[in-house]
């Protein structure tokens, strides 16, 4: 089952963030705090939404299903636009389903709910990107149908070159 994260969701959707950090091999980079995903996802202007993966939750030993549910993935997503469409469209920051709910349909759940919101809202694009290690997900990316965008590299301005270029702009502003 997927649906719109609530603020009660803000812990397990950040130590899956970490659990993705660590997938990743980047556990030192994931440093964003409950209370800032938080003001994200529900302050008062929020710029982030979230969806959550669940399954049934497994019985305690020797006990029936209780019929709760648990969190096993999430995808967390922004608006962008084109210029060249003119239309807004999704952004997907981060999909991550925990390892042992793998293989059940949760990941393809999830952007099918970010397609069902494109498509609903009339944006025009769902995009994201991938390492280009991660073979597993790359497959599965494009046994749906997403196309590689292998003639676009992305940049990223970060660290001490962000704020001298901001200093550029304050000085010559």
């Amino acid at each position: 089952m997927i649906r719109p994260a609530t603020p009660a969701d803000v812990p397990v959707i950040h130590a899956m963030i970490r659990e993705l950090a660590e997938y990743e091999r980047e556990p030192d980079a994931a440093k964003a705090t409950e209370e800032q995903l938080h003001d994200a996802l529900f302050g008062t202007h929020p710029a982030v939404f979230g969806l959550i993966a669940e399954q049934p939750a497994a019985p305690a030993a020797g006990t029936a299903g209780s019929g709760a549910s648990e969190p096993v993935g999430f995808a967390l997503w922004f608006r962008n636009f084109s210029t060249w469409t003119g239309t807004h469209g999704v952004y997907l920051e981060d999909l991550y389903v925990r390892p042992e709910a793998r293989g059940g349909g949760h990941g393809k759940a999830l952007l099918a709910e970010l397609a069902r919101i494109c498509v609903e809202r009339g944006y025009e694009r769902c995009e994201w990107a991938v390492l280009d290690w991660n073979a597993p997900s790359i497959a599965f990316y494009e046994s749906i149908g997403a196309k590689a965008m292998d003639e676009w590299t992305v940049r990223r301005l970060t660290g001490a070159p962000l704020r001298e270029l901001a200093a550029f702009a304050e000085k010559n502003g």
